[in-house]
């Protein structure tokens, strides 16, 4: 499994289950994202009609050709089962749950997309992750030394 690109953004939520699911893709998006042009920064998945899309994920236009009016940041639907799909609207309903994509990678050739569902850390949450990586790093450091 080659990853093409990570959301930094992820670590702010508490990922309790993850899926993972096709993308239905232009050619010359296909190109782009195996170049490694995919920026997950700013995006979210979201289900409307009962279909999941991928909203707000930027994929750079692809240099050899790109049609006219193409738009980096189109939302672009998510390939998953039915049962897939039921089973996780249900868990979003639940209150402060997310579906936050979490990487994009190649698998058997394809194009695929790691969500997970989640819920947003808060701010004390965050401050404790910090001090507990400052402490872990103490303690390599003064292992390493001795």
């Amino acid at each position: 499994m080659t990853v093409l690109g990570t959301n930094v953004n992820a670590r702010n939520y508490q990922i309790t289950e993850r899926f993972e699911a096709g993308v239905a893709l232009l050619g010359c998006e296909v190109k782009s994202v195996r170049n490694g042009q995919i920026s997950l920064k700013e995006s979210f998945a979201k289900v409307r009609n009962g279909e999941a899309w991928l909203m707000n994920a930027h994929i750079a236009p692809y240099p050899h050709g790109t049609p006219a009016g193409y738009q980096p940041t189109r939302d672009r639907k998510l390939l998953l089962r039915k049962t897939e799909l039921k089973s996780f609207i249900g868990k979003l309903q639940e209150q402060g749950l997310s579906l936050i994509p979490l990487n994009v990678h190649l698998k058997h050739n394809h194009i695929k997309i790691e969500l997970g569902i989640g819920k947003g850390l808060k701010k004390y949450d965050k401050r404790e992750r910090l001090k507990k990586k400052e402490s872990d790093r103490e303690i390599r450091r003064k292992l390493g030394r001795k």
